[in-house]
């Protein structure tokens, strides 16, 4: 063992006076188990070295993390099955002390069970700091544009797996970065307001809003506490942006979709001329004015604007219309539409998702809006 390892201390993450948590979790330490894409870990270190224990599972989907120091992106990792130490930095400025974040760098894994990342301990050479609270908090709600998926990779690339998943330089948390503010990410690739992109009615984003990750499955997630209620006064944003809609639109224009349970089919219709079936929007519109409803039944202050359009905006007329009927019916003023801009050629990434220069243009433009809001 080197002399600059046998200085290395080892501190459990529940012994730690000054560690912050990031994202929806159960509130346990011991060990902290990370759910959603962009949750994390934050510390200020004073120290050389500094290495993180982590556990990890999966039987599919592998969890990925992104290292940041002093708000920078320095590496980002494929986490293996196993318990064991990643180094997040070594041969440092003793003296200096870094601002550190490790983040969870995809999706919660609906469609894999077995897929966890809990973080146990650290170990440093060096003493811990407190980390600052920033002004504002904003929580993101959305699909895989929300999720990142697209961000990494080149614009060939069509497997989906977790390798083209990012929570960094994604608009949401670029955008919650300049304006100053903590972030919190509920979102699944393909998953809706009503249905999935493939009709799965049991595929939407409202269903588990109240859960701390319901939408994960299996008795493994439930013991690890994902599916309790949500403490929704420990953490009140001041700002909810919800992007969903996309994967409502894909669910016109694909085919039904079988409950093999039940035997029950469930399609969105088109009519003839290609317009939507007014029944089918309808349920769509409901279903986001009822959403409207629980977001302000949870978060009494926050102003929610329903951001869309980075993939086109077929379902525009239709969140105006849930939006408008929500506010005519509660009288709550603190609701809005705001049209993230289109993804070009250009600005396309990886499996015809929105790329980098896609998520910057969005989030510069919808952190210039919520700047606005703020400020009032």
């Amino acid at each position: 063992m080197s002399k600059a390892n046998k200085k290395l201390q080892v501190h459990a993450l529940n012994e730690i006076d000054y560690v912050k948590v990031h994202g929806r979790t159960t509130g346990d330490l011991s060990p902290l188990t990370l759910f959603w894409t962009g949750s994390a870990i934050e510390l200020n270190v004073k120290g050389s070295e500094l290495w993180i224990e982590v556990e990890v599972d999966y039987e599919n989907y592998e969890p990925w993390i992104s290292l940041l120091i002093n708000s920078v992106s320095v590496s980002r990792l494929m986490l293996t099955a196993g318990r064991y130490w990643v180094c997040v930095f070594r041969g440092m400025d003793e003296s200096a002390i870094k601002n550190v974040r490790i983040v969870k760098d995809q999706q919660a894994m609906s469609e894999d069970p077995d897929c966890s990342l809990q973080i146990h301990a650290v170990k440093v050479d060096g003493e811990f700091v407190p980390v600052e609270d920033k002004p504002y908090k904003m929580e993101f709600i959305g699909d895989s544009i929300t999720s990142g998926e697209g961000i990494i990779g080149s614009k060939a690339e069509i497997d989906w797996i977790p390798m083209w998943f990012t929570a960094t330089n994604n608009y949401s948390t670029l955008t919650a970065e300049s304006l100053n503010a903590e972030y919190r990410i509920l979102s699944q690739s393909g998953w809706g307001v009503l249905s999935s992109w493939d009709n799965n009615p049991n595929a939407n984003i409202p269903q588990y809003y109240e859960q701390v990750c319901g939408l994960l499955k299996g008795g493994k997630n439930e013991a690890l506490g994902a599916h309790k209620e949500n403490d929704f006064d420990s953490w009140q944003p001041d700002i909810i942006v919800v992007n969903l809609g996309t994967n409502d639109d894909g669910a016109f224009h694909t085919p039904e979709w079988k409950d093999e349970a039940s035997g029950r089919t469930y399609k969105q219709r088109l009519n003839e001329d290609g317009t939507y079936n007014e029944e089918d929007i309808e349920a769509f519109t409901a279903a986001a004015q009822n959403f409207l409803v629980k977001l302000r039944r949870h978060n009494k202050k926050a102003h929610i604007v329903w951001a869309y359009g980075m993939l086109g905006i077929p379902m525009m007329p239709y969140i105006h219309r849930a939006v408008d009927r929500y506010v005519a019916k509660t009288g709550d003023k603190k609701v809005s539409v705001f049209q993230l801009p289109n993804t070009t050629d250009e600005t396309v990434g990886s499996r015809s998702h929105p790329g980098a220069l896609s998520h910057q243009k969005a989030a510069k433009e919808l952190a210039n809006y919520l700047g606005d809001i703020l400020a009032r």
